[in-house]
Parts: C-alpha cells; sequence; structure tokens
C-alpha cells in the first residue's frame, strides 16, 4: 500500500531508485515490491521518454481503485473509533497527534 500511496502522490511515473528513496527501502527491495505490484496489476512499468535503457512505474487505474478504497475503509475506520469522543477530545487527540507528527525522527 505505501507504494502504491508513493506513487498516487508522485507527479508523474517514477523511477525505483526514486520510489526505493520515498518508501525508505534499498533499491533492490523496491524493485520487489515493483514487480509484485506489476504482477498483480496495480502497477504498470513504461519506458522513460529520456533515456529508453530505463523504465518508470506508474499506476493503474486498478491500482488507484484499491487505494481508493482502502483509503475510504481507513477513514470510516477513524470515524468510527471517534464517535465516542467528545468534542474536547477530538481536539485534544488532535493537538497531540499534530505534537508527535512534529516531533517523529525524519
Amino acid at each position: 500500500m505505501r507504494l502504491l500511496e508513493v506513487l498516487a502522490r508522485a507527479d508523474g511515473p517514477q523511477s525505483v531508485g526514486a520510489l526505493a528513496e520515498a518508501l525508505g527501502v534499498d533499491q533492490p527491495r523496491a524493485s520487489r515490491l515493483v514487480q509484485a505490484a506489476v504482477e498483480t496489476g496495480l502497477a504498470r512499468r513504461e519506458a522513460d521518454p529520456s533515456d529508453a535503457r530505463r523504465t518508470l512505474v506508474a499506476l493503474t487505474e486498478q491500482g488507484r481503485a484499491i487505494l481508493d478504497r482502502s483509503r475510504g475503509a481507513r477513514a470510516d475506520a477513524v470515524a468510527d473509533a471517534l464517535a465516542g469522543f467528545s468534542p474536547d477530545e477530538r481536539a485534544q487527540l488532535a493537538s497531540l497527534l499534530t505534537r508527535l507528527a512534529d516531533a517523529w525522527p525524519r
């Protein structure tokens, strides 16, 4: 799913090296992730227009649909989990999560 998220946020097809960097993995691991996504139809390889020796990776429509369903399921789960929180508790949680995100090592 992280690979699909990275591809969805990208401004176009990405190299395996760029995907590895964005995912925080080494290039062989990124290549395996890409291969699995291609084999399942969630991503496709295409020739790099500026260098025919390289391939780029793009999200397929099927990959985008899976990602959209996953995002919807996560949003529903969060809404369900927060249903019992008061508005003040939600605000406090948002503040604490923001602090955590700001302090998270990069």
